[in-house]
């Protein structure tokens, strides 16, 4: 057996930052980050919003940024809107370098678990390491808990033939086809003449068709007018967006066991972003001297059922984007959103919305029908009748 202080299963966002963020606050901690694959971090593109984090995070979080624009526009229908604020992406490659840089020997990859406790770990070799708490970060795990819908995307990077004229992001193009309900297309401007499209749906199951959404990246591209020569990267994912559930359960289910990221149910409930909560978190664990797994745990399960109680609304929110209305008309929700002030569509993205926000969201000419807007935010479906919505 190998005794380790700490343990981080999951090389992801998640536990990439805790592990980075504990190097710089307790460097004497014997610590060991896990991956199956062969690189941390795996094939993905984090963006936030400036706002987003404090100044303190943003000071740590820099070395790993790999984009970052003044701001990014949004089109709808019958709206086109540009939004200053800055706006900042990490890419899995650049995630990947700084944290094997700053592990070094405590960084394992191509190593799969097969097994974890709060205290071990089962290596799917046979081998069992032993640490003062392990943290598990491998992703999302459905669960019967929660209730989900799925942000479902794919998305490709392309160079281009010649410069495609973006200054900043186009955060959505709804302008795009909406039958199968509310669907737009995500743009990052990577350098003057290459793009990382996504084609992105708000489903109710992660049942995005691969090839479909290649031939909606292509399609688009030709009607924007952009020549794609070479793709040079492929990503896709389901992003969790939280509909209702039973947080006290979800953690007792977990008995004992500390988690983190989207593991740990910790994510905007209506973006699906991670990366706040994720650094909110490493601040929290690096800042704490009892490393032992029940201190842990508790302070996992007690942030995330903070962020929960905080993120109420955003629930409510997502059962009138999800369940109320035409899912061809569902673009009218996020049309009227756009609308709003942008300090408090800014707040929206933190997840730090007033009362006064709240309202303002609420009141007006409603975009989904009332009476279906009311059934969705009293959970008036067979599917989440049974959850309080703690």
């Amino acid at each position: 057996m190998t005794q380790c202080d700490l343990i981080l299963v999951g090389g992801g966002l998640a536990n990439g930052l805790i592990a980075w963020r504990l190097r710089q606050r307790q460097p004497q901690l014997k610590l060991l980050l896990l991956e199956a694959g062969a690189a941390p971090g795996g094939n993905h593109t984090w963006s936030f919003h400036e706002q987003d984090l404090t100044p303190a995070q943003h000071a740590w979080v820099a070395p790993l940024v790999a984009h970052r624009w003044p701001g990014y526009d949004v089109r709808f229908p019958a709206l086109t809107r540009r939004f200053d604020g800055g706006y900042l992406s990490i890419t899995s490659a650049r995630f990947a370098l700084e944290i094997t840089q700053a592990l070094g020997d405590s960084l394992r990859t191509q190593t799969p678990v097969s097994a974890l406790t709060p205290q071990t770990v089962t290596l799917a070799d046979g081998t069992v390491l032993r640490a003062g708490a392990v943290i598990d970060g491998r992703g999302y795990q459905l669960g019967e808990h929660l209730t989900i819908g799925s942000q479902a995307f794919l998305g490709q990077q392309w160079r281009l033939s010649q410069p495609h004229g973006l200054t900043r992001p186009l955060l959505m193009d709804a302008t795009v086809d909406q039958s199968a309900g509310y669907r737009f297309v995500y743009t990052l401007p990577l350098s003057a003449d290459s793009l990382l499209i996504e084609d992105t749906h708000y489903i109710d199951r992660a049942t995005l068709s691969d090839d479909q959404a290649r031939q909606h990246i292509a399609d688009y591209a030709a009607a924007q007018g952009w020549a794609l020569e070479t793709l040079e990267r492929e990503e896709q994912g389901n992003l969790p967006i939280t509909l209702a559930g039973d947080c006290r359960a979800f953690w007792r289910q977990k008995a004992g066991q500390p988690c983190s990221g989207l593991r740990a149910g910790l994510f905007h409930s209506t973006t699906g972003y991670s990366l706040p909560q994720a650094a909110a978190l490493a601040d929290l664990i690096a800042d704490q001297r009892d490393l032992s797994s029940g201190a842990l745990f508790a302070l996992t399960r007690d942030y995330v059922q903070q962020q929960w109680r905080r993120q109420r609304f955003f629930r409510v929110l997502n059962r009138m984007l999800f369940l109320a209305g035409r899912p061809d008309r569902r673009w009218q929700v996020m049309q009227r959103f756009y609308r709003l002030n942008p300090g408090l569509i800014a707040r929206f993205y933190a997840g730090q919305l007033t009362l006064a926000d709240k309202a303002r969201i609420l009141t007006g000419k409603p975009p989904v029908p009332v009476g279906e807007a009311l059934q969705a935010v009293l959970k008036h479906t067979p599917r989440l009748r049974a959850f309080s919505d703690e």
